[in-house]
């Protein structure tokens, strides 16, 4: 949990994990233990200094008081598509899928 809203908060930034690890004075490979959910309690004071760069609070990376965030995911959805660069063709097999999930919904409504 913490590592996903860390991950996702970053992302939103538009940062790297080396960038969030420069940043907050850690080290990469202990963030990138604490995004992969390795590193699953990360002291208070890394927790503040990653808050602090990502402009948030520690209660926010904890994920505590979440609301529904489907738009923020969303938008780190299609950030993740557009940094693959992704050619025409693989965009059509995403296309593809989208489709499928169209008509799936639209028959479980019926």
């Amino acid at each position: 949990m913490i590592g996903a809203n860390i991950t996702q908060l970053r992302r939103q930034k538009g940062m790297t994990l080396t960038e969030l690890a420069e940043k907050a004075n850690i080290s990469k490979s202990n963030l990138s233990n604490i995004e992969r959910n390795i590193n699953t309690n990360p002291s208070i004071r890394v927790l503040e200094r990653l808050a602090e760069v990502l402009d948030t609070d520690v209660v926010t990376l904890l994920g505590m008081g979440e609301e529904d965030n489907t738009q923020d995911y969303y938008e780190e959805f299609l950030q993740r598509l557009r940094e693959l660069n992704l050619t025409r063709e693989e965009l059509e097999e995403y296309e593809r899928v989208l489709e499928f999930i169209e008509w799936k919904k639209k028959k479980s409504r019926t």
